[in-house]
């Protein structure tokens, strides 16, 4: 692994106050207080959090990929521990197991800048894409059957690609006549030479590198199960903490926040009593322009918070 890869923290100051600052206090009980980050990374917010936490407070952290693992055997304090596994996971902490969740969505700049993991269109490298190397299947295995129809459907829902239809076409004549694409260089030239016109200043694949990578590795879906999960892994007022990176994520967590943040009721029993609020959202923050002009991949995150009411 290359050491002098880097990756600088979105909202890292802002998301640790609003996990911690926000997060009830321990009343001097004496196991403290257990926070959660969902998604480990190379450690950024693990760090400072474990920085401000008690001597009787605890840190857990996940993340799926082993690079991250690795990096997080480093840590030595006796406060923080780390599961090899996805935030999907996190119902099996428990019901009121966390006074504080922290999600930081996407991919970190390590996992962008070695070629070898296929996330990039800027590297000559394997086609794979995948958070967790040591299962599923890669994104060039995926393209080797996969059919237009299919492939078309995950570079419009996940990219938000307009030429979808005609990139998949593209993608499948190319396997029949030539093979299968087995690299990033490959399928950037090939969604190069059938999209034509791109917004300026961004690569033509970009739309199709995230939508493939959001599909082999089932985000969406995983986001989704956190979100409800949190709901009863967070004790009353407990804090949720997620960054977004692009609008399907942000879309997501937005109106997760929204629907339990207001009683809701049951049109098909219209006099039975609404279901109770479970959230308060405490609104939303973007990187300041100093942090973008630091750290350009900063410039779409959208950092939600919201904090777990005292209903049942």
């Amino acid at each position: 692994m290359n050491s002098g890869w880097t990756h600088t923290t979105v909202l890292l100051d802002e998301a640790v106050a609003a996990l911690l600052d926000g997060a009830p206090p321990s009343g001097g009980a004496p196991m403290g207080r257990t926070f959660v980050d969902g998604t480990f990374g190379r450690g950024g917010h693990s760090r400072l959090i474990l920085s401000r936490l008690g001597p009787q407070d605890r840190l857990l952290a996940f993340d799926k990929d082993a690079a991250a693992i690795t990096s997080a055997a480093t840590i030595t304090d006796p406060r923080f521990s780390i599961r090899h596994q996805d935030f999907e996971h996190l119902a099996e902490l428990g019901t009121n197991a966390a006074s504080g969740i922290l999600l930081d969505l996407g991919i970190s700049s390590p996992q962008i800048d070695d070629a070898t993991r296929g996330f990039s269109f800027r590297f000559e490298g394997p086609l794979d894409m995948r958070m967790d190397t040591t299962r599923g299947q890669s994104v060039a295995q995926w393209l080797e059957t996969a059919p237009a129809s299919l492939i078309a459907e995950v570079i419009r829902d996940y990219g938000e690609e307009r030429f979808a239809g005609p990139i998949a076409k593209a993608i499948v004549a190319r396997r029949q006549e030539q093979g299968p694409i087995s690299t990033t260089t490959e399928l950037a030239q090939l969604v190069a030479d059938t999209v034509k016109t791109r917004e300026p200043g961004q690569n033509p694949a970009t739309r199709t590198f995230q939508a493939f990578r959001i599909f082999v590795n089932a985000e969406l879906e995983a986001l989704q199960h956190a979100l409800k999960a949190c709901l009863d892994v967070l004790q009353p007022m407990g804090v949720l903490v997620v960054i977004s990176f692009h609008s399907l994520e942000d879309r997501i967590v937005k109106q997760f926040i929204a629907a339990h943040s207001r009683e809701q009721y049951d049109r098909r029993a219209p006099f039975a009593a609404p279901q109770v609020m479970r959230l308060e959202a405490l609104g939303r923050t973007k990187p300041s322009a100093a942090e973008v002009a630091a750290n350009p991949r900063a410039r779409s995150a959208i950092m939600r918070v919201a904090r777990r009411t005292a209903a049942p």
